[in-house]
């Protein structure tokens, strides 16, 4: 397939890398910065743009890479043509493209990407969903060229698994960041918990959530929660360690 890559991103630059190595032709990097598209350009060696009047209208396959945010302004400005537009947002319905073309799709890959880590994209699921059944076939089997989890996702479905991996890891990530300072103001390396952290995603891939949890919060020992409390300083994390604690000892006498 002969595709344009709209975004010079994390994602986008995973993404077309593993197209790229799957023998796909990228055929243009857009981004609004130079910078940016020329990075991705280069790593790529292909043409590269910051004009998207300059994008290729002959493409089969348009990818918008780009912030949630940004997207509708981009399919404003781009020349209409008749490739399969495919968005790879987890939160944006694919609805957003109805106005400006009738191929619209999602290709969305459940991951969290950064530029100077390398990831394997063939344990990435990637969720596909287009208007055509013709596209959902193409999007399937060319998804399968780059990861051995293709499922079929609606937007409704998509809108929830984004909220979950938010909390599965967004928020489990910024806790990590708050250990890491109370350990650091405290003389303590964030290294010296890293064998926990490693246990307890073992855990998880054998055990449910609830099965796994554990800690004073299930049993909700309010002499640890207490003393726990008292030495927290920052009165948001104070109100996060109350609300954590008090939803996990809800959620286990649930279980």
């Amino acid at each position: 397939m002969k595709i344009v890559i709209i975004g010079a991103g994390n994602l986008a630059t995973h993404t077309a890398k593993a197209l790229r190595k799957a023998g796909e032709e990228i055929i243009m990097i857009y981004s609004q910065t130079t910078e940016s598209a020329c990075a991705l350009g280069e790593a790529l060696d292909v043409p590269y743009t910051n004009n998207i009047l300059s994008v290729p209208v002959d493409a089969d396959l348009y990818l918008f890479a780009i912030k949630d945010s940004a997207l509708e302004s981009i399919l404003k400005q781009i020349t209409p043509n008749n490739g399969i537009w495919a968005h790879t947002a987890g939160s944006i319905d694919i609805n957003i493209f109805n106005p400006y073309t009738s191929r619209a799709a999602v290709f969305y890959p459940l991951q969290t990407f950064s530029k100077s880590k390398d990831v394997d994209f063939t344990n990435i699921p990637v969720c596909i969903e287009a208007v055509n059944k013709e596209d959902e076939v193409i999007l399937y089997d060319l998804a399968k060229k780059i990861s051995s989890d293709v499922q079929l996702v609606s937007s409704e479905q998509r809108k929830y698994l984004h909220l979950a991996a938010v909390f599965a890891c967004n928020f489990t990530n910024h806790m990590y960041d708050i250990a890491s300072e109370i350990l650091e103001t405290n003389g303590l390396s964030f290294d010296i918990i890293k064998p926990l952290l490693k246990e307890t995603y073992d855990k998880i891939l054998t055990l449910s959530p609830s099965q796994a949890q554990t800690g004073p919060a299930v049993r909700y020992d309010e002499n640890i929660i207490n003393n726990q409390f008292q030495l927290i300083k920052d009165k948001d994390v104070k109100d996060i360690y109350l609300s954590l604690s008090r939803n996990i000892y809800k959620y286990s006498k649930k279980k």
